[in-house]
């Protein structure tokens, strides 16, 4: 039975070589990103508000983390700014100017399509007191994405692509509480 564990910033940074372990068994990365994705896992975990979920069997098999989102984070900064001159000001505060800031969510492929996605985000964004959840995925019809839409996060832009990256996001988000 896969057990959900929540943890804060100690539990996670502890954890690194099993999360990075995971992340490039779902994400496939190139071996000379993991570095680079380490050292940015580590940053997110001094985030205000840094909170992460363990999936466990009862190894981890998955996790998923998220922070509020803050002026001065790169991710937060940029999307920010392209919502702000897609949508305008309103919007981009209204989605911005209050939100938690899902970062990670990652499932070993083997233990994918169990309902465990959606038990991490459910367990991060419980009690949460943002106003909002904000995400980016792949802009493509992914399990992840149609997971995401399932909880209810609406695509607040599509066709994104990240300054110096070339695949294309959709950046969603979603009212807290969760419906």
């Amino acid at each position: 039975m896969i057990e959900l564990r929540r943890g804060g910033a100690d539990a996670f940074v502890g954890s690194l070589e099993t999360v990075l372990d995971i992340y490039t068994a779902a994400m496939r990365p190139p071996p000379d990103q993991l570095s680079g994705r380490m050292a940015i896992m580590r940053n997110h975990a001094t985030y205000p508000e840094f909170v992460c979920v363990f999936a466990g069997a009862p190894e981890i098999v998955a996790f998923a983390y998220g922070f509020r989102g803050a002026q001065g984070q790169w991710w937060h900064d940029v999307v920010r700014r392209a919502l702000y001159e897609r949508a305008g000001p309103v919007i981009a505060d209204d989605w911005f100017g209050d939100a938690l800031e899902l970062a990670e969510i990652h499932v070993r492929p083997d233990f994918q399509g169990k309902g465990i996605g959606r038990g991490m985000i459910k367990a991060i964004c419980a009690d949460r007191t943002e106003r909002t959840a904000v995400l980016s995925t792949h802009d493509a019809p992914t399990a992840a994405r149609h997971l995401y839409r399932s909880i209810g996060f609406l695509d607040l832009m599509t066709e994104f692509v990240f300054p110096g990256g070339y695949e294309t996001y959709a950046i969603a988000g979603t009212r807290l509480p969760l419906a």
